[in-house]
Parts: structure tokens; sequence; C-alpha cells
């Protein structure tokens, strides 16, 4: 597969309270990569993703969209990534089908089909404050059966799941990356995937790029 650029992230800063949380720090993610950034706890892995979602806007530096600024193709970047949080983000008062629903409006997919698959059969249609964290978890990784986005951004995924939810996250990640896609993620477990970089994030120095 050519590596077709399709993230490209050039001189990125951030500071909160007139603190630099990271500077200088140069990514290029392209068609089936997987990229994990790594970093000491605090050292704004959390905050690299959101800046790359767009939920927080950088101090200076570029981000880039297929060779296009996203401020010039908002719209489309938006629709074209997954950004799953470290928290689940269920609503307790929906049900698994339900929460499902609304995290995904507009897919055509099936969310029963998606909740059985990630283990959830008989709790489709149950209240998620009846369900554990693990099992809320699941319900977030659901969408990653219903969704056509490109680039996934996954934020500590492995985190309340036990083997078996992490062999079918690998197993989405895997496939994912085999159709083209690309997924950039936090985590501090090593991943059995073949071909993954990792980027080691340093507060306040420069950084690696890839």
């Amino acid at each position: 597969m050519p590596n077709t650029s399709l993230l490209t992230v050039e001189r990125l800063c951030f500071e909160r309270d007139d603190c630099n949380v990271f500077e200088q720090i140069d990514l290029r993610v392209n068609a089936g990569d997987i990229v994990q950034i790594e970093g000491i706890n605090g050292s704004g892995k959390t905050t690299l993703l959101r800046l790359l979602t767009t939920a927080l806007q950088p101090t200076s530096g570029t981000i880039s969209y297929s060779g296009q600024s996203i401020d010039l193709c908002r719209y489309q970047y938006l629709s074209d990534i997954l950004y799953l949080g470290h928290q689940p983000a269920v609503k307790m008062t929906l049900t698994a089908a339900e929460n499902l629903r609304w995290m995904t409006a507009g897919s055509s997919a099936c969310p029963e089909t998606a909740l059985v698959a990630v283990g959830l059969a008989g709790y489709v249609d149950v209240p998620c404050y009846s369900l554990s964290a693990g099992q809320h978890r699941r319900v977030a990784l659901a969408r990653l059966l219903m969704t056509d986005a490109l680039v996934w951004f996954l934020d500590e995924p492995f985190t309340a799941i036990d083997k078996q939810g992490v062999g079918f996250l690998e197993n989405c990640m895997r496939d994912h990356v085999k159709r083209g896609g690309a997924i950039v993620l936090s985590s501090h477990q090593d991943l059995r995937l073949d071909g993954v970089r990792k980027y080691q994030l340093m507060p306040h120095t420069d950084q690696r790029g890839l």
C-alpha cells in the first residue's frame, strides 16, 4: 500500500495558563499507520489528541489533512475522524442500544449487531446505569463497528476491558488499517500489532518527529 499522507502536524505548540504543555511537535500519519503516543502521566497525551480532533486550538503550528489546512477543510475533516475519549461517555439513563444510536447518528449499521459483537448480547436493552465500567467501555467500542471514519483517535482505549475485549479492539484496529485507515492512540500497553510507530511525548522540550 502506498504511503498516502493523511495527517501532517508541523511545529505544534500548546500553552495553558502561560505554561508550555508541549512545543515543536512534528508528526506525520499515513494511510495504514498506527501511531502510539507515549509519555509519562501529565505529558500531554490527551491534550494532543484533543488538539488533533479540534476540541482544543493550538497556540501555534499547523495541522493539515490530505495536504490542506484543517481550517480550510474542517467539515470534511470532522466527517472523516472518530474520537474515543478516555471516558466512555455513555448516558446512564439510556440503554446500550439507545446510547449507540445517539453516538452514531446517521450510521446505517445495526446497533444491536454491533453490541452483540462486543460481547453485550443480553444487555442491548439494559439501562447503562445497571452495567459495569467494562461494559460501558464495550458500548463505546461498538462505535468502531459502525463508523466509516478514516482516521481514529483513541485515548487509552484499553482501559477497563478484559483480555477478550483487548483482542476484539486489536482486531478492529488491524482490520481498519488494512482497509487504508489510520489510527493515533495513547496507551501504556504494548500492542500485539505489526508496524506500530511510537511517538514519545516529552513536555517542555522539542519532540521527536515521525
